[in-house]
């Protein structure tokens, strides 16, 4: 995947055309400042472009370009992507300054290009919003109402039941492909599963609904890969009508997709009895009448949509994505693999296990968290922005830019790591090496960031990476595909970080 979308245009005239543009532009608009901002190092770039033809014109995806950068440039570094200044942080003690002892001030979001916010309805959401009253309202509502550790308890019937269709979808795709197995679709499938039942509370028995629902928000996902426009936006006027066409027309399927799911569910709330399949609580629950700072009424119809789409999109790639991972590391690792079942017969026996037994497991737990430490879900977090001029690391950082920080290179640095590439859980058995992935006392691995706008599902995305990858191994032994091959751990860029060839596996089952 590149780093933006291409136009219609051929790429050479495209981009001839976008830098005479660009330098036009700035002989009009140039000004005198009377300050210039002490930004941290960088590449030298082009006049108004920036760094950014340098950047997709180097054949890389954007982390594996950062990652290079990171060799030169080390803890903080600049990027000048079209009219987006782009600050760059890669080290674990300027993350934890910044996330932590500064952490109200990183706290906020940048400006986006308005046909992206379609989708936010403006920002509404708990990860879009500015920081401020309507962050605030919606953060609190979903971590108090429905993602404390007694509300996720709530949904064990639940999980059961997506635990088991995991497993049977597991079995039927052996049994009609020779033993041989897609990990990351059957993982999908069941999280999706768990996650529209969470939110939406009515009955999920068809599959190809659910199925349906679940290529909608992929497609949701993938309309908003950055765009060229989205770095030199007076490229609106010119380029774009396809892309903007197309943004439009997945946020009306996405609203005709759920706003029917919206109001089975409203219906059942106002009716209580009326359907005996649905759930007693849900997520949307909350929504309904969630009290916003400064607003008289609560949600419309598709701020709701967006606001649960944001539930099941934040759910679903991060724990199917951190499963594939999971199944290959196990497969290059025979006796991980083996040491995790034994964990699992010893403490279960021949029940299936559940989330109350994966508690009482200290070496799975010890495997997740160094497949967190080794595959974090995204290699950024979402971007912040500061609500002041700050200084950082002895730079500035000014109101109007995009810090990014670089997790990847945080969970992988050799200054806080032994040996960061091997994929070792018992680093966190032996006491050598621990981590809290909270980052409150120290960052040494940030996989759903740290801070106030640390991801609010992380209690939930563990509690199911934990369980689906116990009943996995209980049930199943994991083989690579073809046999004697070795597992490629080669990557791309889908919202989460994907392997760039999806895993297929060999199962034998164990019962």
């Amino acid at each position: 995947m590149s780093f933006f979308q291409p136009t219609t245009m051929e790429p050479f005239t495209f981009t001839v055309f976008a830098i005479f543009l660009s330098l036009f532009i700035f002989i009009l608009t140039r000004k005198t400042k009377s300050k210039t901002p002490n930004l941290p190092p960088g590449p030298p770039g082009w006049p108004v472009v920036g760094n950014l033809f340098q950047v997709a014109g180097s054949g890389k995806q954007f982390f594996e370009y950062i990652r290079d950068l990171k060799l030169k440039y080390g803890s903080i570094f600049t990027l000048k992507m079209g009219s987006r200044t782009m600050i760059i942080i890669t080290s674990a003690d300027l993350a934890h300054e910044a996330l932590i002892e500064k952490g109200q001030i990183f706290a906020s979001r940048p400006r986006e290009n308005p046909t992206r916010t379609i989708f936010s309805c403006n920002k509404f959401t708990v990860n879009a919003a500015v920081h401020g009253p309507v962050w605030r309202s919606l953060r609190r509502n979903m971590v108090q109402n429905m993602l404390s550790p007694s509300r996720l308890k709530e949904f064990r019937d639940c999980r059961e039941i997506g635990m088991d269709k995991l497993i049977e979808r597991i079995r039927v795709d052996a049994r009609e492909n020779n033993d041989v197995v897609w990990v990351l679709k059957n993982a999908r499938f069941a999280v999706f599963y768990i996650l529209l039942a969470m939110c939406f509370g009515v009955g999920m028995n068809d599959e190809e609904m659910i199925e349906r629902v679940d290529q909608m928000m992929k497609d949701v996902l993938l309309v908003l890969d950055p765009r060229i426009d989205d770095f030199l936006p007076i490229l609106r006027l010119f380029v774009g009508y396809k892309q903007r066409k197309r943004v439009n027309d997945v946020r009306k399927r996405q609203i005709e997709t759920l706003v029917p799911l919206i109001e089975k569910r409203r219906s059942v709330v106002q009716n209580p009895g009326s359907d005996k399949t649905a759930a007693s609580f849900s997520y949307l629950d909350t929504l309904f009448d969630v009290k916003i700072e400064g607003r008289k009424s609560g949600p419309t119809n598709p701020e709701l949509v967006t606001l649960c789409s944001e539930f099941l999109n934040g759910g679903t790639d991060t724990t199917a994505t951190a499963l594939e991972w999971a199944i290959g590391r196990l497969i290059e690792n025979p006796s991980i693999q083996e040491k995790m079942y034994e964990e699992i017969k010893t403490i279960v026996g021949d029940k299936k296990v559940d989330e109350n037994d994966t508690e009482k497991m200290p070496y799975l737990n010890a495997v997740v968290k160094e497949l967190l430490r080794k595959h974090p879900p995204t290699y950024f977090t979402l971007t912040h922005a500061v609500t002041e001029p700050v200084k950082l690391g002895g730079y500035d950082i000014p109101m109007d830019t995009n810090v990014e920080f670089f997790v990847y290179g945080i969970s992988h640095d050799p200054n806080i790591w032994s040996d960061p590439e091997k994929f070792d859980p018992d680093r966190f058995l032996s006491g050598r090496e621990d981590a809290d992935i909270t980052g409150v006392k120290a960052v040494k691995m940030m996989p759903f960031g740290v801070g106030r706008r640390i991801c609010p599902g992380l209690g939930m995305a563990t509690v199911h990476v934990n369980l689906m990858l116990a009943r996995m191994v209980q049930e199943f032994e994991w083989f690579a595909y073809p046999g004697n091959s070795e597992v490629d751990f080669s990557e791309k860029l889908e919202f989460t970080v994907v392997m760039k060839n999806p895993l297929r596996a060999k199962v034998k089952p164990r019962i």
